[in-house]
This record gives C-alpha cells, sequence and structure tokens, in this order.
C-alpha cells in the first residue's frame, strides 16, 4: 500500500485522529471499516522496547498487505531521534510511504529539520510529510518557530499535535485539574499553527469511558480553533467526528455566503451585504473551505454505503 497526498494547504479532514498501536495485529486489522479521519500507527509510547521491532514488521505487513483506505490519511508515530530505535522506524517510513511521520517531543525547528533531511536524502515523495508532537514546554516556548519551518523551502511540515500528558508530567500540572491551566498553552500552539497556516490537533482525553468529558473537550476544543482531537478508542471517534465536523447550520451559512458572491451584483466588491450582514472576502474563504469539508465527508459516505 502506497500513499501520496497534496499540498499541504490543501483542505483536509482531521476531525478524529486516532492512535493504533502498531504492536497489536487485532487493531491494525479494524483500521479499515474505522469512521475516523486519521490513523496514528503507533510505535512509541504504547510499543515496549522489546516489541519495538514486531511493531515495525507489523506495520510493514499492513502497508504491503491492505488496499488503500478511502478517505483516511495514514501517519506512522516514530522514536524520538535520541531513542536508539529512530533509524529504524525511520527506515519504516520509507518503506510504507504514509502520508505523514509523526515526531515525538519536538523541541525547536532542527527536530522538524533533522527528519525533512532524512526524507530528502531517502528520495521519499514530497507527499510524504512531517507532524510533530507538542508535549514539551520547550516545544510550546517554540511553537512559533517549530510552525515557520512549514514555510521554508522543501518544508514537509503539515500539522501541529498538542499531548498534554507528557506537557503535564513536565510541568507538574495534575491530571485531575481539567485544562483550566492548560489553555494558555494549548492557544499558543493553535496561534502559531495559524499564523503559518498549518492544521492544529488537541491531546487526548484519557478515559475513553466518560464520553461526556469527552465531548466536553471536544467542544472546547472545537471552541478555541483546533481542527480535531487526537484519539485513544474507536468509541471516540463518532463525537468528534461531530464536534469537529460542519454542523447542519454551519453548512447552510456556508451556502449563503458564497451565493452572496457568486450574485452578479457582487462581481468585483470584498464587502457583501447578505441578509443584513456586511461579508467579507475573508468569510467566502472560510465558507468555502467548510463547504468542501462537508462535500468531503458527504462524499466517503457515499462511498461507504
Amino acid at each position: 500500500m502506497s500513499f501520496s497526498s497534496s499540498a499541504s494547504l490543501s483542505v483536509r479532514l482531521r476531525r478524529s485522529v486516532l492512535s493504533v498501536p502498531a504492536i497489536n495485529p487485532r487493531a491494525l486489522a479494524k483500521v479499515p471499516d474505522l469512521d475516523c479521519d486519521v490513523v496514528i500507527f503507533d510505535l512509541e509510547d504504547s510499543v515496549a522496547p522489546e516489541k519495538k521491532g514486531e511493531a515495525r514488521a507489523n506495520l510493514r505487513r499492513f502497508f504491503a498487505d491492505t488496499s488503500p483506505l478511502h478517505g483516511k490519511e495514514c501517519i506512522i508515530r516514530i522514536n524520538g531521534h535520541d531513542s536508539g530505535f529512530a533509524d529504524d522506524d525511520m527506515a519504516t517510513v520509507i518503506a510504507c510511504r504514509p502520508h505523514a511521520v509523526l515526531l515525538p517531543k519536538v523541541d525547536g525547528p532542527q527536530d522538524v529539520e533533522r527528519v525533512a533531511d532524512l526524507l530528502a536524502e531517502a528520495d521519499a515523495p514530497e507527499g510524504l510529510r512531517i507532524w510533530a508532537m507538542m508535549e514539551t514546554p520547550l516545544g510550546v516556548l517554540n511553537a512559533a518557530a517549530i510552525a515557520r519551518t512549514g514555510r521554508t523551502d522543501g518544508a514537509r511540515l503539515d500539522c501541529l499535535v498538542v499531548g498534554l500528558n507528557d506537557l503535564r508530567k513536565a510541568t507538574g500540572v495534575p491530571a485531575g485539574s481539567g485544562r483550566t491551566f492548560l489553555v494558555p498553552w494549548l492557544m499558543q500552539v493553535v496561534l502559531a499553527a495559524r499564523a503559518f497556516g498549518l492544521d492544529v490537533i488537541d491531546s487526548v482525553s484519557n478515559d475513553f469511558s466518560d464520553i461526556a468529558a469527552f465531548e466536553a473537550e471536544c467542544r472546547q476544543g472545537r471552541s478555541m480553533g483546533f481542527d480535531g482531537k487526537m484519539l485513544i478508542h474507536p468509541a471516540q471517534i463518532e463525537p468528534a467526528n461531530r464536534y469537529f465536523g460542519p454542523s447542519a447550520e454551519e453548512i447552510a451559512e456556508a451556502q449563503a455566503i458564497a451565493e452572496a458572491f457568486a450574485a452578479p451584483a457582487a462581481a468585483g466588491l470584498n464587502v457583501v451585504n447578505s441578509n443584513g450582514r456586511m461579508i467579507e472576502r475573508l468569510h467566502l474563504d472560510q465558507a468555502e473551505r467548510l463547504l468542501t469539508k462537508a462535500r468531503i465527508i458527504q462524499d466517503r459516505k457515499g462511498n461507504s454505503a
């Protein structure tokens, strides 16, 4: 199974980003039937050191034997460059050619640039992108500099993913305190991603049995500007798709904006009057992206019917 993807600024669905342990063949076998937008095949935290080789072999078999997954991005999360496992992990990435490689514990631009150089040296296709986990204090402090690497020559950085478990551990913020004290850091990562045109994914919710708490985090994450949420269990897919996907009301509003600018009287105008509201052309750009996402969702439903 070989994948390619288009430019990093294209519209993509990243509402539900499910992490699947590469060491678990049963979990891997279920992936084609899941309704998530993105699958992260994890070689890092969910795989014990003595099982890393077995997990890589599982991934090579999965990518060789599985037909392309319609509507899903496939990401491989590798181990850190100083772990002793990264070289073999990258060889697996090159062999499998997923849509992207996810780097853990990114502290600064050099971590992204190092992997970009490795991919270039291996003649990896341009469509093989880089995602970065923002889960260390230094990484959050350097969020803008990291995001900026997505706009340099030969850039592959596509998306930032927040990792609150490691960030809590490093900062001493208790897990039971909710996310109140984490909001400034979350918003810092969102701002950095938006400044350089990247997507940004909210952190996992650890108690997958508490769907009400998960939905509350989804509502908060959507309000904060995240594109989607990282998940640890299939039960979290439906709520993530629902909260981070466009609602019927949002689709209707986007269609009204598109129609207002499509009217002959709006030709050449940057601002139009739509039902008593002044609508700027920047709102048209937002509306068109939302409508594109809605079409992708509808097309995927049609293909799975």
